[in-house]
């Protein structure tokens, strides 16, 4: 096989990557960012506190954590043919990397959420703020680093979970390594594959280390 011909291998590869990749981190972040605010205001020191619904919030978010992508993937399969038509081929794996994906988004949220000063919340309250302003005016503002950070984080993980996309059939740099690549021992095009994903992966890495950094109000 000549380099033309990996050339064209590994391009589609790279746009079937990016659409699985940027359509789930969208949606996993529909979903998360809003789960991740309700876990942090409705803790027992929360600004909302209702135990009960937080328990069960986090139990659920928990549960779905806990279970392997590739286990998550052949367990979705009736719900992935309903939702998106179909449970093979690439545009399948979208359904089941934001089932996959959501709840490690809320609790990097969370996590995001809950270092946001607790004075600077208190001052909110003193003013008579609602909640949600203080939602949307001070924890999420005040986060907003942390939340960027975390989001490049999410990305290379979703962007990880792709490279499993040919158990279902699906393509992707990380399906051209394994099936085209390791399985059909054409080790150059494993080895390019897998270069030009760790390259990805580094990209999203830095951008999202400088991006931090230019909004985080600490570091001048």
């Amino acid at each position: 096989m000549n380099a033309a011909e990996i050339f064209q291998l590994i391009w589609v590869a790279f746009l079937e990557t990016l659409y699985m990749t940027i359509p789930a981190s969208l949606i996993a972040y529909v979903l998360g960012l809003p789960l991740g605010v309700l876990l942090v205001i409705t803790r027992k020191d929360g600004i909302k506190p209702v135990p009960t619904f937080n328990t069960v919030l986090g139990a659920v978010v928990n549960l779905l954590r806990s279970i392997p992508f590739v286990i998550l993937l052949a367990m979705l399969f009736p719900v992935t043919r309903i939702v998106m038509g179909t449970a093979i081929g690439t545009k399948s794996v979208i359904f089941p990397l934001v089932i996959s994906a959501f709840p490690y988004v809320a609790r990097m949220v969370e996590s995001s959420l809950i270092d946001v000063d607790r004075g600077i919340i208190e001052a909110a309250q003193s003013m008579g703020s609602t909640t949600w302003q203080i939602v949307y005016k001070v924890l999420l503002p005040e986060a907003m680093p942390s939340l960027i950070n975390g989001a490049a984080i999410c990305v290379t993980t979703i962007l990880a979970y792709t490279a499993m996309a040919s158990t279902a059939g699906g393509g992707g740099l990380g399906s051209l390594a394994i099936i085209k690549g390791l399985n059909l021992r054409k080790y150059d095009i494993m080895y390019v594959a897998s270069i030009v994903l760790v390259i990805l992966v580094q990209l999203i890495t830095v951008s999202g280390t400088k991006l931090t950094r230019r909004l985080d109000h600490r570091i001048r």
